[in-house]
């Protein structure tokens, strides 16, 4: 008996090979999918990754973003810390917390209940110019975390350590006004405006790596998205 997932595969499969998904045509949305198939957008994701691999669809090329810190591009794979220090940028790194959550956004789309949540602030001269929660499976060691700490001190070290390895995802940029908790902790004043950054990234396998929400400074941080040839 097929699993979801094969029957996904197989109809997209079928869809492509047999030229009803006209060549260059993109395929329905991951929600789209998730909604007609019954599965998690992981799971969808997955589907995906597994068709990519057998050359039946492909990314599109030439487009990427990245963001900015005093006009100097951060690598993010590297783990933001890593990448401020290798920018030059004098601001560290405090940890606020380690601990086991439920969030409810993430069991729809993952389909697992407990999470576990990594607080971080970044800080220049005692004034903080970010303000991050890092969101990841309680799976495996990953579920002892907030009794056993980062390793090295470094979340993506940690999440590499566990097998977690990032092929891809998404991110949302927007705009949200500090409220009193966020404040006092950046040192900023309360409904100042701060960019917003959601950032969610997946395995090869459609499992969550992590979702990492950020507060950011606009003035020291910006986003910049590239496309096409240049």
């Amino acid at each position: 008996m097929y699993s979801k997932r094969q029957q996904l595969v197989g109809d997209l499969s079928d869809l492509i090979r047999s030229g009803r998904l006209a060549h260059g045509e993109r395929l329905p949305g991951e929600n789209q999918l998730a909604e007609q198939y019954q599965v998690s957008r992981g799971t969808v994701r997955s589907a995906l990754s597994e068709l990519q691999q057998l050359e039946l669809i492909s990314t599109q090329a030439g487009v990427g973003s990245f963001v900015t810190f005093d006009g100097v591009q951060l690598d993010q794979r590297l783990g933001w810390a890593r990448a401020l220090a290798d920018a030059g940028a004098p601001v560290s790194t405090r940890l606020l917390g380690i601990e086991t959550v439920e969030d409810r956004a993430l069991e729809e789309e993952f389909g697992e209940k407990t999470y576990v949540a990594v607080r971080r602030l970044r800080l220049e001269h005692d004034r903080g110019v970010s303000l991050e929660t890092a969101t990841v499976s309680a799976d495996g060691v990953l579920a002892d975390l907030p009794e056993t700490g980062l390793r090295d001190g470094s979340l993506t070290k940690t999440l590499e350590a566990a097998g977690r390895i990032s092929v891809g995802g998404d991110q949302w940029i927007s705009t949200q006004r500090l409220d009193a908790g966020d404040a006092e902790l950046l040192g900023r004043g309360v409904g100042e405006l701060f960019l917003r950054a959601e950032r969610t990234s997946v395995d090869a396998e459609g499992r969550l790596v992590e979702r990492v929400v950020s507060l950011l400074d606009p003035d020291r941080f910006q986003f910049h998205l590239t496309f096409g040839h240049r």
